[in-house]
């Protein structure tokens, strides 16, 4: 496939709409998965929620806490499905290094923001982020209705 295909195909598995809502997104890094072959299976019927999940960093590692990934019931009828499973994140050690540094020392914190299909693999995105205020999610939520009402404003109407 080339380039123009892959990004017209919508390879979206899930989106954690409210971490825009509640943090400042500053710097993104894609980390692959170790999964289970059960949850890889839920996760193609799309069965998987990261609204209340988060990442930490422990023992030189990455680790995916509170994503639910439910099981489905011909996929692990004979295995102990955790559906909150503490799943393990695949970076590098540069970008292991700077989320470490970042983390301990500017008082940042990491959050999944989506997970998509890269090549038939499962892909997360992580942010660096900073939490927002009440005041700043106000502000932000105020620029964003200008904006959408000045485009309707500036966008010539079909009557005329």
């Amino acid at each position: 496939m080339t380039k123009a295909k892959l990004s017209t195909h919508n390879s979206s598995i899930a989106q954690n709409k409210k971490s825009r809502h509640d943090y400042t997104l500053e710097e993104h890094f894609e980390a692959g998965l170790v999964l289970l072959g059960w949850e890889v299976k839920s996760i193609r019927a799309g069965r998987i929620q990261l609204r209340e999940s988060y990442v930490i960093l422990k023992e030189g590692a990455a680790w995916l806490f509170g994503a639910h990934i439910s099981p489905l019931a011909s996929a692990c009828a004979y295995v102990g499905a955790d559906p909150l499973r503490t799943r393990k994140l695949l970076l590098n050690k540069r970008e292991l290094n700077k989320l470490f540094g970042a983390v301990q020392r500017k008082g940042y914190t990491i959050v999944p923001t989506a997970m998509y299909w890269k090549r038939g693999r499962a892909k997360l995105d992580i942010a660096l982020a900073k939490g927002k205020q009440s005041h700043d999610k106000r502000a932000a939520e105020k620029s964003k209705d200008w904006s959408r009402e000045k485009q309707r404003l500036l966008r010539p109407s079909a009557n005329v």
